[in-house]
């Protein structure tokens, strides 16, 4: 794994993908990399206008590839829905769940959901179990979720998982961030249990330098903040492609595990891609379950191929 690079990706053609927020950041990235390679992306962007443009410049840097834009708002389980009716292919080798929201100040989504719980996994969670017949029919598929470092801020609160209580945007950051790597330990000990020749792994980029961090201080009008914010990406973070690069590896690589979790080599800061350290807590299979059943029950979408 030391020194991996894009360079290092294995061919992808005749491979279909789906990456989520590829308008922009470490989305655009993973999807300008898999199509270099060869295989199909959808690109899964809420903004059409921004979707359209993340094509034209993919494109422009990569005549060949072969790329198309689906509309997807995470936030609302009825595009959720709208996308995966839709989806154009009876195979689907790779789902890369990367689109997310940080720090956000409170907020609900379009079916009541705490808005960083709600797109940063219960739209992923559905996004998933309404592609998994694809995926299962697909040997050799994986599903790669993106979290963080800072999912160790917070273990989820299983009883509050739309902070209803009391609403701290970190920590509610973290539990989603927490929750997808529980989401991501249950579906690899489900496929695991049902013999499923498909990986579920994870990945974090670190510190990159995307929009992410400048969208809750210009939801706000905080320019000062959001300043200091661009100043901080610009001069600590590294890249967005190189960020990507642990997603790539995840998604890519021949000798990823399920389950694992791969980030920079450097205090999960920058680096090539490595194993990153996770909190224990989203190793525990008790609280995956419990998670997974919740997130049924509010998204509605059961995974019915991989009852336990």
């Amino acid at each position: 794994m030391s020194g991996w690079t894009a360079h290092d990706i294995p061919d992808q053609s005749g491979r279909v993908a789906v990456v989520t927020g590829a308008n922009s950041g470490l989305g655009y990235a993973t999807a300008r990399e898999l199509a270099r390679k060869g295989a199909r992306v959808v690109l899964a962007c809420r903004s059409e206008a921004r979707g359209t443009a993340a094509g034209v410049g993919l494109v422009g840097e990569v005549p060949s590839a072969q790329v198309e834009l689906k509309r997807l708002d995470l936030g609302d389980l009825g595009s959720v829905r709208e996308f995966a009716a839709a989806f154009p292919y009876d195979r689907l080798d790779l789902l890369v769940n990367n689109a997310g929201v940080m720090a956000l100040p409170y907020g609900t989504t379009a079916d009541g959901f705490e808005t960083q719980f709600g797109v940063n996994h219960l739209g992923h969670f559905a996004l998933t179990g309404l592609l998994l017949p694809a995926l299962l029919g697909t040997p050799g598929a994986r599903v790669v979720t993106v979290s963080s470092p800072l999912h160790a801020m917070s273990n989820i609160d299983i009883d509050d998982l739309n902070s209803e209580r009391r609403y701290r945007r970190w920590v509610a950051y973290g539990r989603s961030k927490t929750a997808n790597l529980l989401f991501t330990h249950e579906l690899a000990r489900r496929l695991a249990a049902q013999g499923a020749d498909m990986v579920a792994a994870a990945a974090h980029p670190g510190y990159a330098d995307t929009n992410l961090q400048t969208a809750g201080p210009r939801m706000e009008g905080r320019r000062v903040s959001e300043w200091f914010v661009r100043i901080g990406n610009r001069v600590l973070a590294q890249p967005a492609e190189a960020g990507a690069l642990p997603v790539l590896y995840a998604a890519t690589a021949p000798a990823v595990r399920p389950d694992s979790f791969t980030g920079p080599s450097f205090a999960n800061w920058r680096g090539s891609p490595a194993p990153s350290w996770r909190a224990p807590w989203t190793l525990n299979d008790r609280a995956g379950e419990r998670l997974w059943e919740e997130s049924e029950r509010l998204t509605g979408v059961t995974y019915d191929a991989l009852k336990v």
